[in-house]
């Protein structure tokens, strides 16, 4: 190196994910983060090609704050079966805000859950996983009838803590796996062909720049009603048959 020498240092480019299109309902963007609706059967990141981390790029403007990510990232994760609200962040800020919001557990998430049996009142669940300490409070919507299940519940879960599977788990644990569960459900209770009756329908949180409170909320899904409706009169029409 000689004086008066100038040295250019140079950001190595890191290269994007092979864009998956995939459209998504996005429920909420600006420059610094975002939120989209998850649909089910897609992991939110991993190996794969068809993620929703690749498909984020086709949905989402990138930022154009200093701090900008070069593509857009998910803050948090919801099982390839659920459904819902994810929280995507744009810049390193959003980033490292919203993810001290999640460990700190001060983000507020509703899911709601069609369950196997009747459920008879408000409860709260504290089971460990894994040696780790993991609340669940929930509460009762609906009960109806079932031919083959005796009652289905919907219900409104509010997880305190956030253990991998925590939902599915506490509430197999309590005798009421959630309908379409293929890991916590008896192989003769299973039911096949509609998928997790799981959904992230509600988050409430920090806004990562400017600290408002936020909330985001979608409506139960479409399959959770058809559901208990179509139970409901099967049971009703074979009740009708044996009066």
């Amino acid at each position: 190196m000689q004086f008066g020498q100038i040295i250019d240092l140079l950001e190595i480019p890191q290269s994007q994910p092979k864009i998956f299109e995939l459209k998504l309902d996005v429920l909420y963007e600006d420059c610094h983060m975002a939120a989209i609706h998850k649909p089910a059967g897609f992991s939110v990141s991993g190996n794969e090609y068809k993620t929703i981390y690749n498909s984020l790029p086709f949905n989402l403007e990138k930022s154009t704050e200093p701090d900008a990510l070069p593509w857009p990232t998910p803050v948090h994760r919801l099982d390839n079966q659920t459904s819902g609200i994810l929280l995507i962040a744009k810049t390193k800020n959003a980033q490292i805000e919203l993810g001290n919001q999640f460990e700190n557990h001060t983000i507020q998430k509703k899911y709601c859950a069609i369950v196997i049996g009747e459920v008879l009142s408000n409860g709260e669940i504290k089971t460990p996983i894994k040696d780790k300490s993991a609340e669940t409070n929930f509460e009762v919507v609906n009960v109806v009838n079932s031919l083959r299940y005796d009652h289905l519940s919907l219900l409104n879960l509010y997880p305190k803590t956030g253990r991998t599977h925590q939902i599915r788990i506490h509430l197999a644990g309590i005798g009421h796996p959630i309908f379409g569960d293929k890991l916590y459900v008896e192989e003769k209770m299973l039911h096949r062909g509609k998928g997790l009756f799981l959904c992230a329908c509600e988050i409430s949180f920090l806004h990562p720049k400017t600290s408002k409170k936020t909330s985001i909320k979608i409506a139960t899904p479409h399959k959770f009603k058809s559901l208990l409706l179509r139970e409901q009169r099967r049971w009703g029409t074979e009740h009708k048959k044996n009066v």
